[in-house]
């Protein structure tokens, strides 16, 4: 279908597509759609972006991503640099005090860590101005024909798109409406977790200090000058618990029961997570399909591909992923763009979801025999300079796509 402009020429309508989520992989990929001229609208189901949260790393081609946006300047001014990752026996005792990019692969100097909030913002303010946001909503159900996606939102109203694209994370409702129940394409990793914020009175600037013993792990991560600290409570669970998932009192029961007779700055710890208003607890888990769209409707992030946090790589997926996804329809229909996104991005997401298994995570032990080995291992890191990034970080060299004229 064409339209006429003013000068009597005849141009081809803007597509309009809607995005689910407004995270990390939501907005970026509004801003590159934007770029190659579709109109998008972004739906949200928070009241309004959330501020703070806990660091997250940007890393390998995502750092090229955020370049190509504009935003690279302002992630480095929030870059959170920190400086020491100390190690902590069950005693309390110290194992180790080691350069963080020794354990994570980053690179001093050039990878960034930055609290999720700044990521966050620095994405929604690249693109409030040209993308319709629509905050505490959501969508309800995808109808989709031969022309379009109608679609109901859980407020009532009711618009036709022409793609929709599910950027809303490890328990996607989009992923959920097209595909079916998450459990077919939830890989759980052995592990749950929580993170909550408590008033840094350990004296933490800049630094991580981990306490562990087989199978349980608390962690203090002070990002620089301010009161609070961020709390991570990490352990060994065989199977996932689904009733606690959605539901923060028998999130807080477990992790209190699986930590009861813990030492060091635990009991502390869990009186912080009883008061806290910013709870997270999840289970370590990665999504694996065998494609990642249906239809007019496609995946990007952690709804078509979460890495789990043990890889570090989440948001970079994101960022990678939401690039690859835009540029591949910039001058191409939905079938043809989505067949290209996923032939060019699927060999990066999967080295990258590769670098951890089940019950494979280095830093979290769960025999006394691999805490010892670890603890091996940190000793001689401690005396080994900062490691020069993982390859599989920088796996895919983004390609330039051009804009539609």
């Amino acid at each position: 279908m064409t339209r006429t402009d003013l000068r009597g020429i005849r141009t081809t309508p803007r597509r309009k597509v809607l995005i689910s989520g407004a995270s990390v992989a939501g907005p970026a990929l509004a801003f590159w759609l934007n770029r190659y001229g579709f109109a998008v609208t972004v739906v949200e189901k928070a009241a309004a972006l959330r501020g703070g949260g806990y660091p997250i790393d940007v890393r390998g081609t995502a750092l090229e991503v955020v370049r190509r946006m504009g935003i690279l300047p302002r992630l480095q001014d929030a870059h959170i640099d920190l400086r020491r990752l100390t190690f902590l026996d069950g005693d309390g005792s110290e194992v180790a005090s080691v350069d963080p990019h020794t354990v994570t692969g980053g690179v001093a100097g050039r990878d960034l860590e930055v609290r999720r909030g700044d990521l966050t913002g620095a994405l929604y303010t690249a693109v409030r101005d040209d993308v319709e946001f629509l905050f505490n909503d959501s969508i309800d159900s995808l109808d989709q024909s031969g022309h379009g996606v109608d679609v109901t939102f859980r407020g009532g109203g009711r618009r036709t798109f022409d793609m929709v694209f599910g950027a809303d994370g490890l328990h996607s409702c989009t992923r959920e409406f097209l595909f079916g129940p998450e459990e077919q394409f939830h890989r759980y990793l052995g592990y749950c977790f929580a993170g909550f914020t408590m008033r840094n009175t350990f004296g933490l600037f800049r630094e991580t200090t981990m306490w562990n013993t087989p199978g349980r792990a608390a962690a203090l991560y002070a990002v620089g000058d301010n009161d609070d600290v961020h709390a991570f409570l990490n352990f060994a669970c065989p199977e996932p618990p689904f009733d606690a998932f959605r539901n923060p009192e028998a999130q807080r029961d477990l992790v209190a029961a699986v930590f009861a007779d813990a030492g060091w700055e635990v009991p502390g710890m869990l009186a912080a997570m009883r008061d806290a208003d910013d709870l997270f607890f999840d289970g370590v888990s990665q999504i694996r399909m065998p494609r990642w769209s249906s239809g007019r409707v496609a995946l990007v992030g952690d709804a078509a591909y979460a890495p789990s946090f043990l890889t570090g790589q989440g948001s970079s997926l994101a960022l990678v992923g939401a690039y690859m996804l835009a540029g591949s329809l910039a001058d191409r229909d939905h079938a043809a763009g989505f067949a290209d996104y996923e032939h060019n991005t699927r060999a990066f997401v999967t080295v990258n979801q590769d670098q951890v298994g089940e019950g494979d995570a280095t830093l979290f032990p769960t025999t006394a025999r691999a805490l010892e080995q670890r603890n091996d291992m940190l000793r001689d890191l401690s005396a080994m300079p900062s490691a020069e990034g993982r390859p599989a970080h920088s796996a895919l060299t983004l390609p330039e796509f051009m804009p539609m004229t």
